[in-house]
């Protein structure tokens, strides 16, 4: 009984910390990217162009079947043929033809060529369908900059409240120090009181920087689907090397647009193409075929059909002439989006560029103001130097170390934010 008893805690105390652990697994800034996506509602417009897609090319398919068409008519004539011989022949009497006729038909078409119709139809319905996936693609793509925003700030902070801790450790220490002082009597209560102060005022720097810390988490567990609480921890990234050539989904979009302009060519050549259907008719009606018998009779012909429209010839040459004014357009639109974001890239290099010289000169400061801050805490402890002097020493290496934390995380995001402008992130 003991026994199953422990048991049953030790199976509660698993459920239990079961959340704190799923929450501590660390997400990824791909993972992000992924997540984002999948948990954005337009995403579930992707179904929706394929199931379009699937029922236009299955109507332009049925092309190839049997067409089938029924046709009544009823009518009244004002006159009909009528049979008459310049002498009487007794015994022998045409039939009268009545004004009122009816008949009811049906036709049954086959087509045996249609110059290519119902093939290019299903070739526009897949190119219309690439080209609104990939718009759709070009929007999803723009969460990544999103994801950027919000991913890097949560580092930001994290970095900031640990520096912010260091922070609190000098200023104990140097509560510490001026604490002995006092207690000796050689240093007034009022220095402690500077030091607590400057302590409490990074407390609240504590507060603000949690505070917005959860607020960036809030937003990307919003944008990602992902029930991100504050104890969430982001790995952060790794860096990433020089960028290259454009991969972005806009190209893919540009190529689907020209692929739709091939087959709108296609379809001006194929309506100028002649048709040839077999076609089957059977009817019933007053007259049938035989015109001379006044009763309802069946009836039905069959044979082939040659139908062959020459009308489109006479605008088949602009029609061509504004596939070609489309597809420099798309050329163009195509031209500046590489012209911008080239220029975009080179500007964001040349941040890269200027990130990494700063690095370099934040740690030589911050171990000039480290070792000064070192000093100046001997100087305290031997009450050279007033806790102002220590503290002006201790502000000038946390703020060297929170340039670096600055510098150092906008020289990440922007590797990353260069990746999302190559594209090179979707390869």
């Amino acid at each position: 009984m003991i026994n199953e008893v422990k048991i049953a805690l030790i199976g509660c105390l698993w459920l239990v910390t079961l959340p704190t652990q799923a929450q501590q697994k660390q997400l990824t800034i791909r993972e992000a990217y992924q997540l984002a996506r999948k948990n954005y509602p337009m995403i579930r417009q992707l179904g929706l162009i394929e199931k379009t897609r699937d029922y236009s090319i299955s109507n332009a398919a049925k092309g190839y079947l049997p067409q089938f068409s029924v046709q009544g008519q009823a009518t009244y004539q004002s006159a009909v043929t009528e049979f008459k011989l310049p002498v009487s022949i007794p015994g022998v009497e045409f039939p009268t033809i009545n004004k009122d006729q009816y008949k009811v038909l049906g036709e049954v078409n086959q087509v045996i060529y249609d110059g290519g119709n119902v093939r290019t139809q299903v070739r526009s319905h897949e190119a219309n369908a690439l080209v609104e996936t990939q718009k759709l693609e070009v929007e999803l793509y723009k969460l990544n900059e999103r994801v950027n925003q919000l991913f890097f700030g949560v580092l930001m902070q994290d970095e900031q409240l640990k520096q912010n801790e260091l922070l609190k450790n000098d200023i104990n220490l140097g509560i510490k120090k001026v604490q002995a002082l006092i207690d000796n009597g050689t240093a007034f209560k009022s220095n402690a009181n500077t030091l607590k102060a400057e302590l409490l005022k990074a407390d609240q720097r504590t507060i603000d920087l949690n505070a917005s810390r959860k607020a960036y988490v809030e937003m990307l567990g919003l944008l990602t689907g992902q029930p991100l609480g504050d104890s969430a921890v982001l790995e952060r990234p790794i860096e990433l090397a020089a960028g290259g050539v454009i991969h972005r989904p806009e190209l893919k979009l540009y190529d689907a647009q020209h692929r739709s302009l091939d087959i709108q060519s296609q379809m001006i050549d194929v309506r100028n193409r002649p048709k040839l259907n077999f076609f089957f008719q059977g009817g019933y009606g007053r007259p049938a075929l035989n015109i001379l018998s006044n009763g309802f009779d069946p009836y039905y012909i069959t044979g082939v059909r040659l139908n062959w429209s020459l009308s489109g010839f006479y605008t088949a040459k602009k029609d061509h002439e504004l596939v070609r004014n489309n597809r420099d357009a798309i050329q163009l639109q195509k031209e500046t989006f590489l012209f911008n974001t080239n220029l975009t890239a080179r500007q964001q290099s040349a941040e890269l560029d200027r990130f990494r010289q700063l690095l370099v000169t934040d740690d030589e400061i911050i171990n000039l103001r480290e070792s000064i801050k070192t000093a100046a805490a001997a100087q305290l402890e031997n009450g050279v130097i007033n806790t102002n002097d220590f503290l002006r020493e201790v502000n000038a290496e946390d703020t060297a170390r929170q340039s670096k934390i600055l510098h150092g995380t906008q020289l990440l995001m922007s590797q990353y934010n260069l990746e999302n402008t190559l594209g090179t992130n979707i390869e």
